[in-house]
């Protein structure tokens, strides 16, 4: 059986210029790879609480949208006094119109 595979990374050449550029850090690669104990690539399942969906009835599939169980506020009484209507409708008056165009580029 071969011995342990180095995960891959660049020429030599190339990691000793990035390691003396990098000081006394040296190189950290978080990249995950698969038994190097970095990241395992299986996680536990998650351990959740059942929701409201988990019941077996009553649970019809237009309830199960959040966003339709939204309604605005329903206005029961209202205090506030209209407003009287006008006595009488005028006609419309018409729009005041600026005099005749100075002729700006025209000769004198």
């Amino acid at each position: 059986m071969p011995g342990k595979i180095q995960p891959r990374d660049t020429i030599e050449i190339v990691q000793k210029l990035r390691n003396f550029l990098l000081g006394s850090r040296g190189g950290q690669n978080y990249l995950r790879f698969e038994g190097h104990g970095i990241a395992a690539r299986t996680q536990p399942p998650p351990n959740l609480p059942d929701g409201p969906h988990a019941k077996l009835s009553a649970n019809y599939y237009y309830t199960r949208d959040a966003r339709r169980e939204l309604n605005p506020p329903v206005l029961l009484a209202s205090d506030q006094k209209l407003l009287p209507a006008p006595a009488s409708e005028q006609p419309a008056r018409k729009h005041r119109t600026p005099g005749p165009n100075f002729a700006w580029d025209a000769r004198l």
